[in-house]
């Protein structure tokens, strides 16, 4: 029997999707993930061949800002024997992410709707979008220290993962909270020494982000990629996403014995690529 392709079920703005690692449910009206995904059956993959040769089957994963599951699929078939630990603070999107989780059939995800931050139980604001319209979902910031019915609280990594002894991967892309996040961190960071994939596309917001991973005594190099993969799973020659790319950082500690080839060393934290005193 062939496997079916491209769309599959559409109920309102949803819709069912064969992608390259599974089925994902995918909102049609999401401008750059979504779009992606129903489009090419994917999402960033080169950050996923990244992901490929850094987790191993036993290995245990935390993915702030898991969005639906676009990678968190993969990272659970990559750590197939460990645990993936996935936080997505937007309530639909989380029910989507869960919705994905037991869609494919997997059993070793753990999915946690919080907000991280460096401190616990801070007022935060998580915006309620109208998902029946076009917007950017994964590209929405919280808003800190807001008085409003829709507060949620904070929570440190280090207080969620208090018990967690063994860690691979700290995989962060969370609209600016990254630094705080880590801060946040540092004693989960310290005990296990993962390596790090930290979103960096905010220029003002580059130097103490990079200056926070360097204090933590940690080497970063630059990953730099293009949304559109010319060998995406759907074969599509069209390149929807132009120019655009993703700006992150990929973080050794400064102990690990590694052999990077191919990325640039993120020697100065003033440096970013988009900057234009660059």
């Amino acid at each position: 029997m062939t496997e079916p392709t491209g769309s599959i079920i559409e109920t309102g703005c949803n819709r069912l999707v064969k992608a390259r690692d599974g089925y994902l449910i995918v909102n049609i009206n999401d401008a750059y993930i979504g779009k992606s995904v129903i489009k090419y059956g994917e999402f960033s993959q080169h950050e996923l061949d990244i992901f490929s040769q850094l987790v191993g089957k036993t290995d245990n994963v935390i993915e702030v800002g898991a969005n639906f599951g676009t990678h968190t699929v993969r990272l659970c078939q990559l750590a197939s024997q460990g645990k993936v630990f996935a936080i997505e603070p937007q309530r639909i999107i989380f029910q989507a992410l869960c919705g994905n989780i037991s869609l494919n059939s997997v059993f070793n995800c753990h999915c946690i709707q919080r907000a991280c931050s460096d401190i616990d139980n801070q007022e935060i604001t998580i915006p309620e979008l109208d998902f029946s319209k076009p917007n950017n979902f994964g590209g929405v910031p919280m808003i800190e220290n807001s008085r409003s019915p829709l507060n949620d609280k904070t929570i440190s990594l280090d207080t969620l993962f208090s018990s967690l002894d063994k860690l691979r991967l700290l995989k962060i892309d969370a609209e600016g909270m990254e630094e705080k996040i880590l801060r946040g961190g540092r004693k989960l960071i310290q005990k296990t020494r993962p390596a790090l994939y930290v979103e960096n596309d905010n220029v003002e917001q580059s130097e103490s982000l990079i200056r926070e991973i360097f204090s933590q005594n940690y080497r970063a190099y630059w990953f730099i990629s293009k949304l559109y993969n010319e060998s995406n799973f759907n074969g599509v020659d069209e390149n929807i996403f132009g120019d655009i790319h993703s700006f992150n950082v990929i973080c050794y500690p400064i102990e690990a014995e590694v052999n990077i080839s191919g990325f640039t060393e993120v020697l100065d934290p003033k440096y970013h690529p988009l900057s234009s005193k660059s």
